[in-house]
Parts: C-alpha cells; structure tokens; sequence
C-alpha cells in the first residue's frame, strides 16, 4: 500500500510525475493537528478523511470534512490544507480528462461504504499503471462512484470584497460575539444595507445564515478535538447546551454527538441531507 506522511500528501509529493491518471494513496499523522501552506497541482485531488476532521481552504470558500467525508479539489486550484486532531485520511490523485463529468468546484462529498472500499483497494496499487485488467477495471468503478456520490454542503463560502473580509476576520476571532448586524456594518464603514446586498452578491448568503453557518463547522472541528457539546456551546456563545444542539439538528439533522459518532463507526447513512439553517 501505497503509504506518506500527511505533509508528503499534501506538499512534498510530486503527484503530477506519478504515470497513473488515477493514484491513490493513504497517510497517518500522529501529530494532533497539522497545517500545510498554498499549493497546487495539476492532478484533481479527493481528500477523504477516516479519522480527525479535515479543511480544505480556496481563494473563495472553506470546506470542512468530517469523518466518513471528502473533500474534492479539481485540478490547477491553489488551496491549503489542515486537521483537526489525530487524522488518518485517504487521497486520491486524477487527471482532469480521466473521466466526463467531474466536478469542476471544490466540494465536500460523502463517501459510500462501496467507494471507501474502493479507495483503499486502490491505495494498494504500484505508482505504475498497468494497462486492462482488474486494476482498470476497479479504477473505472472507483471514478462512477466518485462522479456520482453526494455533496454536502459542509462549505463556508468567503467573500471578495476587502471590507467583508475584514468582517470575517473578526468573527472567526470571536465567534461567540452576539454584536447586532447594524453595529458589525459599522465596524467595516458600510451601512447595514450595503453589507447585506454584497453579502448577497458574493457568497449567497444572508450576514446571519453565514454565522450560522461558520457555527456549524467551528462545532465540527472542536467536538472532533474532544471538546464536550456543553463546552463548545458557549464558546460559541450560546447560553446553553440545549440552544446549540437544536441548531445542528436543523442543519445536520441529528444532534452533535450522534452525528459524529456514526461518522467515527462509519454507521452513517448514504443519503446525508445536505445542511439547510433555520433562517
């Protein structure tokens, strides 16, 4: 089996020298959380994590990746990556012509028990291709089910505009601030209107929706970290455990503690809606 550090992944590896147009490979960081800078290749990359929760950041957005998720991150796409604790995840490396239908933006997909079984079957094969075969055979296998499985929308979309960064910035320093939506447009000299309408324009969201949004995954990372659903409740601002758990349940439609728990024994169902905040 094809086997590297969480860095060779995702930095050192020279995956677009690799002759296969599909390379699969896995990797253990033992290490509680690990962070890589910018980069890019030509090869689309899935990233699927079986253990730890994972981000992937682009220019526009943030994807988290949950246990028994991947993130998918076409080719060319400059992008970082970090986890969240002790992480052991799969990657898969495709040449942008191996199969029609592609995704062509970044994604956080769910992985089928019939797709993870590929990946890591995959993860066995030599850097070197053999034409025909069974190994062909599988990988053709593998790209249906990577071209058909599930989105998720486990994606935090960021904006362009400098002054709605700044607004960013500040909440991902203090999550938990209940500050009016009126006084957050003044701290970034806009008018509340102005704020809403480019909010709209940009990332397709309402101010509020995007904090509940940000909520969410912040809640995935630090429970994945071994953060109590109590603790995580009000460093997040909310007055009680109760209050937070009935959000995540609007949105990920189970509790957190459920959610995660079939994720880690990889008991979670194939068909997992896709976030949808009240509001």
């Amino acid at each position: 089996m094809a086997r590297a550090t969480t860095k060779d992944i995702v930095v050192a590896q020279d995956v677009d020298s690799v002759p296969r147009s599909v390379y699969a490979l896995s990797a253990t960081s033992i290490a509680k959380d690990w962070e890589h800078a910018k980069h890019r290749h030509r090869k689309a990359q899935l990233l699927y994590s079986v253990r730890g929760v994972l981000n992937c950041e682009i220019e526009n957005g943030v994807w988290i990746v949950p246990p028994q998720c991947a993130v998918w991150i076409p080719g060319d796409v400059e992008h970082s990556a970090r986890g969240s604790g002790i992480t052991e995840c799969y990657c898969l490396f495709v040449e942008p012509d191996a199969t029609p239908n592609l995704a062509n933006e970044c994604c956080t997909i769910s992985v089928s028990p019939l797709l993870r079984e590929l990946l890591l079957t995959a993860a066995g094969f030599s850097t070197l291709g053999k034409p025909g075969g069974r190994e062909e055979r599988l990988i053709a296998t593998l790209l249906d089910e990577l071209v058909a499985a599930p989105v998720e929308d486990l994606h935090l979309p960021m904006p362009r505009d400098k002054r709605l960064r700044r607004l960013v910035n500040l909440l991902l320093a203090d999550p938990a601030d209940k500050t009016s939506r009126e006084e957050w447009a003044a701290r970034i000299a806009m008018s509340e209107r102005s704020m809403s309408r480019l909010l709209q324009q940009q990332i397709g969201m309402s101010f509020g929706r995007w904090r509940r949004q940000l909520h969410v995954i912040l809640a995935l990372q630090r429970l994945a970290e071994g953060e109590s659903v109590q603790t995580v409740a009000l460093e997040l601002g909310y007055e009680n455990a109760s209050g937070f758990v009935t959000m995540f349940r609007k949105a990920l439609g189970k509790p957190p503690a459920r959610y995660l728990s079939e994720r880690v024994t990889g008991k979670h169902t194939l068909s997992v809606p896709s976030i949808v905040l009240p509001g």
